[in-house]
């Protein structure tokens, strides 16, 4: 569903990413994993459109999306919950999820019942701002509001951070659900290994902006965290 085939990226003269290759299936949640700094984030950014790469190929399916701006990366299937969720603090809930709509490129004209079933809360909180929930409650808005877009592929950058254990396995099965039910393909870069483990099917090592291991979730061995995710 999403390649990357030998993304590049610097800034400037300081290269960040260097020939990455990753290779996403439909209907799976792919983990990139690695300490502070490996180019993690600037690797889906470069994927987003929010950054420009130096050089390689992204694809949706077998379109290469490389040269289009966020906004039609967002209608040709991408889904986007960034770290640190930026939601619209001023903006009600039921308002940063219409937001959302755009993405659907007229697909859709209404919020959809699904991501309510998904997220009760939003339900309940959809008259309060952004700004007003918890920061698991915004993190289930930004998820949400991802998912308003009707995307493909849903690309999360850290999702469990700051979250509370209830909200995180919540996310974790709503993440599984998506995969089960609807073929959605889930990116995430995730720091919690245990959730890697829990929910992830397939999981890429990066390091200095480079892959340095990938594989099936279950063969994450001690040795490859001790080597390459240990501080």
């Amino acid at each position: 569903m999403l390649t990357v085939e030998n993304l590049s990226f610097a800034y400037g003269a300081v290269g960040v990413l260097h020939g990455v290759n990753m290779r996403m299936e439909t209907a799976g949640v792919t983990c990139v994993i690695g300490r502070n700094g490996v180019g993690k984030t600037t690797l889906l950014k470069n994927i987003m459109g929010l950054l420009r790469p130096s050089a390689g190929v992204i694809r949706i399916e077998e379109r290469d999306i490389s040269k289009l701006p966020a906004n039609k990366r967002a209608r040709a299937g991408l889904g986007f919950v960034p770290q640190g969720r930026q939601i619209f603090p001023k903006l009600t809930v039921e308002e940063n999820l219409r937001v959302g709509l755009q993405a659907s490129n007229g697909r859709r004209k209404v919020i959809p019942a699904e991501v309510y079933d998904l997220f009760p809360v939003l339900k309940e909180m959809g008259k309060r701002r952004g700004g007003d929930l918890s920061g698991g409650q915004q993190q289930q808005l930004s998820i949400g509001r991802a998912l308003v877009g009707d995307p493909k592929v849903l690309v999360l950058d850290e999702p469990t951070e700051g979250i509370q254990p209830n909200i995180i396995r919540h996310i974790g099965r709503v993440l599984h659900d998506l995969v089960e039910s609807r073929g959605i393909t889930v990116l995430l870069v995730e720091q919690y290994l245990d959730f890697v483990r829990e929910f992830g099917d397939k999981f890429y090592i990066m390091d200095r902006g480079r892959v340095v291991a990938d594989g099936n979730t279950q063969n994450l061995s001690s040795e490859l965290v001790h080597k390459y995710l240990s501080v």
